[in-house]
């Protein structure tokens, strides 16, 4: 019997003939990582290799001794007994899906993806192969993930209703806060939108490698000044939303980009007012159709709802196995 390609181990998925872990839980001598977000990059690694922009990222974040040895992705490479290659993910700037190839057997490793446009990223490309590694985020036939555009153009709407509040919008750093940033200008929404100061450096660096996401200006508030922010919409990480300085912002209304926002008990949960489903995952129907498109022999299913697609997988005739992997979520901000 060949060996088996990637076996899941405590510390991730692992490849035996490479001797390598992609997108490991703890520190291993040699990490292959998908993307920036904090639940599949740590520091720690012995070397890394990543696309040029996820190691800038890590960098950014870890400093830059995160790891021992940085080796950016540049084509099909030759790690022990199997070839790696690293495909566009359309889930954040830097994303990549991880092949990984040997004569006999081509395994294909998403990590976090979203078919949705992203200009904010380079978009999702299909890659032929014969087992399917894919996430299970939203992973149930409920969710169906609307048109951002119209997500939001319902933001825009409160805004011209509420010409006296301040819009404060909960964005992960990495990803969202720059999606949500686009799709405002997209939208022709030309005026300043202020920042928290934990969303500046990454914003920094999409604007350093050609991401045009026009005026931004920090979103301090000088005591007495409240009124200075009637009718901006603000960007902050969801962790600042429960401090001090939600408070400083004159009757905001709390909104929050995700995925999630889709379920109800989960805004009232985080008093969001203001809830606007937008995801860089896939949705069922976006998850279903990849598993279709790419047609493997085998769909691994990992960190999400894996029981509802081992049954859809099930009654559509196609092979299917639970991971079971943890410590992969919503990045923790």
């Amino acid at each position: 019997m060949a060996e088996p390609i990637l076996i899941p181990r405590p510390e991730g998925l692992y490849c035996p003939q490479g001797d390598f872990f992609i997108d490991p839980l703890r520190p291993v001598p040699r990490a292959l990582i998908t993307h920036g977000h904090a639940d599949h990059a740590r520091a720690g690694h012995g070397a890394v290799m990543a696309t040029a922009q996820t190691l800038d990222i890590m960098a950014l974040r870890y400093g830059r001794d995160f790891t021992q040895s940085a080796q950016p992705a540049k084509g099909p490479t030759r790690i022990g007994d199997v070839t790696v290659s690293f495909h566009p993910a359309g889930h954040v700037l830097g994303s990549a899906q991880i092949l990984v190839a040997d004569a006999r057997r081509r395994i294909l490793v998403t990590g976090d993806y979203t078919r949705s446009p992203n200009p904010a990223c380079a978009p999702w490309e299909p890659v032929a192969c014969d087992i399917l590694v894919t996430e299970a985020t939203f992973a149930l036939p409920v969710f169906r993930h609307p048109d951002p555009a119209d997500e939001i153009a319902r933001l825009l709407a409160s805004l011209r209703a509420f010409p006296e509040r301040a819009h404060l919008v909960g964005v992960y750093a990495l990803g969202k806060a720059q999606r949500v940033i686009m799709l405002l200008r997209a939208a022709g929404y030309d005026a300043p939108i202020y920042i928290h100061g934990a969303l500046a450096k990454l914003c920094d660096y999409h604007i350093a490698q050609g991401i045009a996401l026009g005026d931004l200006r920090p979103a301090t508030v000088a005591r007495g000044k409240k009124g200075d922010f009637a009718g901006a919409i603000v960007l902050g990480p969801p962790s600042a939303f429960s401090a001090t300085w939600a408070q400083r912002f004159p009757d905001p209304v709390i909104a929050f980009a995700s995925g999630w926002m889709m379920v109800r008990a989960r805004a009232r949960q985080r008093g969001v007012e203001l809830p606007l489903i937008i995801s860089d995952h896939v949705d069922w129907g976006q998850l279903t159709q990849t598993i279709t498109e790419l047609d493997p022999v085998e769909t691994w299913i990992t960190h999400g709802r894996e029981d509802a697609l081992l049954r859809w997988c099930a009654l559509n005739q196609r092979a299917a196995t639970p991971l079971r992997l943890v410590g992969y979520e919503d990045e923790p901000e």
